[in-house]
């Protein structure tokens, strides 16, 4: 079955990593088990797990069910607070790659910086020994504000991949230019919003019957040409298919820019300075 695969971007090691996968927060095992294998079917390749997630197990037999070689799939993965430490950060890998049931994982995220516990540039540190290993391919962090990256620049360290809120509503100006000043790939958790409302804006509403597309397929595709991955999350097939075919149409400069000009700053967003696990 010929299926449309989405465009990727390189990382700076030259891994090569979807513009757009699947989240699997909240799937239970069960459910994770069988929306990724519809998935890999429909021609997802970037599959976004986590440890506190409590699905990897799923998404691993997914995996090993799917007729999609393994190294054809892009497998990211973070770890807990209780694994930043140089050491620790191989007992997590060891640990998520068991439940994952593979030998080596793609993108490996330190999944929050949690700061009153001070040791995430340790953990960073910690996964350049698993990727000069082969045992990871690239480095990544998840949810770090500009203060936490600018960390571990002080130590020499920049990540390939920060993982963020991010959505129209939350475009995150600040720490996007500072990716982008350090070759970081931006990657959008939540792209859709949380809760629905932005699917509803006007402006939102307006470019979907002018393309003759959902709106939650304008919001996506405004992630990947403004350059950023993202991972919406869904269960159901039509909308997983849904979610990936939006690479046959373009918006307009013009469009980009009002779509991007609906932000109304950081509200709304989880601290990660207070949350984290």
């Amino acid at each position: 079955m010929n299926v449309e695969l989405a465009p990727v971007v390189t990382l700076r090691n030259g891994a090569k990593m979807p513009l757009l996968g699947l989240g699997t927060w909240p799937m239970e095992n069960a459910e994770a088990a069988e929306v990724v294998e519809t998935a890999l079917d429909m021609g997802y390749r970037l599959i976004d797990t986590a440890e506190n997630y409590g699905n990897e197990p799923g998404v691993g037999t997914a995996i090993k069910r799917s007729a999609v070689p393994r190294e054809e799939i892009f497998v990211t993965t973070k770890f807990n607070k209780q694994w930043h430490s140089y050491d620790g950060v191989e007992e997590a890998f060891e640990a998520s790659a068991r439940r994952l049931g593979v030998e080596y994982i793609d993108l490996l995220m330190v999944h929050w910086p949690v700061p009153e516990q001070d040791r995430y540039v340790d953990a960073v540190a910690g996964m350049a020994k698993l990727l000069a290993d082969g045992r990871i391919r690239a480095i990544g962090v998840s949810n770090f504000k500009p203060t936490h990256l600018r960390r571990l620049f002080d130590s020499g360290l920049v990540p390939e991949v920060n993982q963020i809120q991010l959505d129209p509503l939350h475009t995150r100006p600040d720490i996007v230019a500072l990716h982008r000043e350090h070759g970081i790939v931006t990657e959008a958790w939540g792209p859709l919003g949380r809760g629905g409302a932005l699917l509803q804006d006007p402006t939102i509403t307006a470019l979907a019957e002018k393309h003759g597309r959902t709106p939650a397929q304008i919001v996506l595709r405004w992630h990947t040409l403004v350059g950023n991955v993202a991972i919406p999350k869904s269960s159901h097939p039509d909308r997983l298919a849904e979610n990936l075919a939006i690479f046959d149409f373009v918006l307009g400069r013009e469009e980009l820019d009002a779509l991007s000009a609906l932000n109304a700053g950081d509200e709304g967003l989880l601290d990660a300075d207070i949350f984290g696990h």
